[in-house]
């Protein structure tokens, strides 16, 4: 089922096709996803997909989303994994954008940027780069990739908000089966404006305004999910002596 007409991509057979046969109907008995804004999503051409991260496993109910307003989800993915056997392949077939951390920053987005813009392909980067250190799940500081990438490509940079994934598996938590069919929200956000800052891919300054305000539009829908205001403070993990990955 989708909300949205699928893009020509997404109709063509594909390595998807058989990833969607398994995953969907194993979520939708788990979750029941509810999305909301999904003509905010290009039907084609390429984008990038921000969303806020607070479990581990609102990757797949992201993607899930993703597929069912009509197009094909894509991650960022560690270049080594590419050279896992049997799982490179799979990556490769689906198109995933390998990240390599030997090269520039600028470099690197400046490439995929570009790629993602001749097979009108999207892909999906979650800008805080890891789970929320946030106590009560809100955003938290965010990083540069995603934004530098669209600055890069010329992309329409879309935010997401994303909220109830914790009751399925609290972060560092366990996974929960029952009940079933909790209810999921995505709500797709406009375009974050950057049309100012077009242009400076190397600029650090228009990179870290740009996150900003990304990370400003992600925080906005996930108040309105949850019905409540976000601390007026973005967490930031190195001012509460944090560690940027692992469990807290």
């Amino acid at each position: 089922m989708t909300v949205g007409p699928s893009s020509p991509e997404r109709s063509r057979p594909s390595i998807f096709w058989p990833l969607a046969a398994i995953v969907l109907p194993v979520v939708g008995v788990l979750t029941r996803i509810e999305v909301r804004g999904a003509e905010k999503l290009p039907r084609t051409g390429a984008f990038v997909l921000s969303p806020n991260h607070h479990s581990e496993i609102d990757p797949v109910l992201v993607a899930v989303a993703t597929w069912r307003m009509g197009r094909v989800p894509r991650f960022l993915a560690k270049e080594s994994l590419f050279r896992v056997p049997v799982l490179g392949w799979i990556l490769r077939r689906a198109g995933m954008v390998p990240v390599a951390r030997s090269r520039g920053a600028a470099a690197q987005a400046l490439a995929q940027g570009r790629e993602l813009v001749a097979n009108e392909r999207g892909v999906i980067v979650y800008p805080e780069g890891t789970l929320t250190r946030d106590p009560d799940l809100w955003p938290m500081r965010g990083k540069s990739g995603a934004v530098r990438l669209a600055i890069a490509g010329d992309i329409p940079l879309i935010p997401v908000a994303h909220w109830g994934a914790q009751a399925v598996m609290p972060r560092y938590g366990r996974f929960s089966v029952l009940p079933l069919r909790k209810p999921i929200t995505v709500a797709v956000g406009d375009p974050v404006d950057l049309s100012d800052l077009r242009g400076h891919p190397n600029d650090q300054a228009a990179i870290t305004a740009g996150t900003g305000r990304l990370m400003d539009a992600i925080t906005a829908l996930l108040e309105d999910l949850r019905g409540e205001k976000a601390p007026p403070e973005r967490w930031d993990p190195s001012r509460s002596g944090q560690p940027e990955t692992g469990k807290l």
